[in-house]
């Protein structure tokens, strides 16, 4: 299947493109991108689930692709993002869904129980689990544990990572999008000033010391180099630059998932490792989990069929 034209919507005061397949009388499942990514990162899942009858819907989430990029940094709040999840709801008709979410992508969704519980069946957290809300703010967190070039507290500097990134946008993809770069046992066997995740200082590296290998052919590429082009990174990472307001805005909210949830881990991702989702059952008493072996972070594009297929079958086994 080619990947769909878009429909574009109206909700929560912006333009969203949404990707459709399946038929409209199946249960709806919605599928959300991390960073930097696009709806066009599940490519593989959208034609799978339709066939499996599920009727499926995957946006271009707030700041990406052919959506609207609004420009007050606070308007990617969490609040914002699930926000627009509710009024794409809204705008086709759907009462409920499943949402399924990789990345950044999976913090939406799992908060979509806490900030919308009644537009929601069931949560698909693809190598991101549920986090609860830390005691500190997170930022101030990681800056104390991994220092001022880890990327999530480097992202925090207006427009700086945004110039970094934008400048080829190219080799920031063929940075990014690799698979193969480092086992998980030997992740953990590395010094610790190696695991702080400096990714803008690595990306500014020679390609020649990069390891693993490019994940995309040169037509997905193209799709993403493209888009990027276009758009900038400014909108996605504007999400990163709310982390500490999420956590202000989150102080009275109930930190529990009271609908059934699957956690697809994905065995050698040392961003979001397995070990990420011990104990989550406090907060999602209603969970299953699936290992997703050899494969990095961009799982449902390096194993799409292994994920595919853990999503149809408990979907099947929930829900029909």
């Amino acid at each position: 299947m080619t990947f769909p034209l878009p429909t574009m919507i109206k909700t929560n005061g912006i333009d969203m493109a949404v990707y459709e397949a399946g038929p409209k009388d199946g249960l709806p499942v919605v599928l959300c991108h991390g960073f930097p990514e696009l709806a066009y990162s599940w490519r593989h899942q959208l034609p799978a689930l339709a066939e499996a009858g599920y009727r499926v819907l995957a946006p271009d989430q707030r700041g990406y692709g052919r959506t609207t990029r609004t420009e007050p940094v606070e308007s990617y709040d969490m609040a914002h993002l699930t926000g627009d999840l509710a009024g794409m709801l809204d705008a086709f008709g759907i009462k409920e869904a499943i949402f399924v979410g990789h990345d950044w992508g999976g913090l939406v969704v799992w908060q979509m129980p806490v900030y919308h519980p009644t537009r929601v069946k069931g949560v698909i957290g693809v190598n991101t689990p549920f986090l609860p809300r830390p005691p500190i703010d997170p930022i101030m967190g990681l800056r104390a544990i991994r220092g001022e070039n880890n990327y999530v507290v480097f992202f925090q500097k207006p427009g700086v990572a945004d110039a970094i990134l934008a400048k080829d946008v190219g080799k920031t993809f063929r940075f990014f999008m690799r698979k193969g770069a480092v086992k998980a046992a030997e992740f953990e066997a590395l010094p610790q000033e190696a695991k702080n995740f400096e990714l803008v200082k690595a990306l500014e590296e020679p390609e020649s010391g990069w390891r693993g290998e490019v994940l995309l052919t040169p037509e997905e590429m193209a799709v993403f180099v493209d888009a990027f082009t276009a758009s900038g990174f400014t909108g996605g990472i504007n999400w990163y630059r709310n982390l500490t307001r999420n956590w202000e805005q989150s102080g009275t909210m109930e930190q529990k998932v009271r609908v059934p949830g699957l956690m697809i881990m994905a065995e050698d991702d040392v961003v979001l490792p397995p070990s990420l989702t011990d104990g989550m059952e406090r907060f999602v008493p209603d969970l299953e989990r699936v290992l997703i072996k050899d494969s990095g972070h961009w799982t449902q594009q390096e194993q799409p069929q292994a994920t595919s297929r853990a999503m149809i079958d408990w979907l099947k086994k929930r829900f029909g």
